[in-house]
């Protein structure tokens, strides 16, 4: 078997085991498959992780991973679908950095991983047994690969940053406590 081949091999089996996990996630959130929680449950859940509107968040994080993980083991649009999973996978890593890095400790290190391992497949491309392969490249071109990159950083940078505020705020209010507003006539 040529080296091209086996590297191609390389590139479906790496591309078909992320994103089937991929797709698995984003169908929990989603669909509440496999024991997940479905928009309602992931939206409830968003909104305490300071993701707001937790149901737009509930839908963006599901495709992301789903729509990105059926994307890449299809190897279809490849450089939109590592983008978009990476892209995800920043703002779960984001959940998890305050416990550190490993898994075990509730840390960040499996969203990294899977996000990292989207990132490089969007980049390198999908291999020759791909979709992409069969459309002569059509959705993977340099060029898509430079926006597709530009806009999941732009967007998981945006929805981070307004993350960070939100749980900002919250920190605020509770810090000022729900008694702090008397009027001093009462006092």
């Amino acid at each position: 078997m040529p080296l091209t081949h086996r590297k191609d091999l390389g590139l479906l089996a790496l591309r078909l085991g992320t994103g089937g996990v991929l797709l698995a996630h984003g169908s929990q959130k989603l669909f509440g498959w496999f024991g997940g929680g479905g928009i309602e449950g992931t939206a409830r859940a968003m909104e305490h992780m300071g993701f707001t509107p937790g149901r737009e968040s509930a839908i963006a994080a599901g495709l992301g991973e789903a729509g990105g993980g059926a994307l890449l083991a299809l190897g279809l649009a490849t450089p939109a679908a590592g983008a978009a999973a990476a892209g995800a996978m920043a703002g779960a890593a984001a959940v998890h950095a305050p416990a550190g890095f490993f898994a075990q400790g509730g840390g960040f290190e499996y969203p990294a991983f899977l996000g990292f391992v989207a990132a490089c497949l969007g980049l390198s491309g999908p291999g020759r047994f791909s979709l992409d392969h069969a459309s002569r490249h059509r959705l993977d071109r340099p060029a898509t690969v430079v926006a597709a990159f530009a806009l999941s950083a732009a967007a998981a940078t945006f929805v981070l940053n307004r993350r960070a505020a939100t749980l900002a705020a919250a920190r605020t209010a509770d810090a000022s406590g729900p008694d702090r507003d008397t009027d001093s006539r009462t006092a």
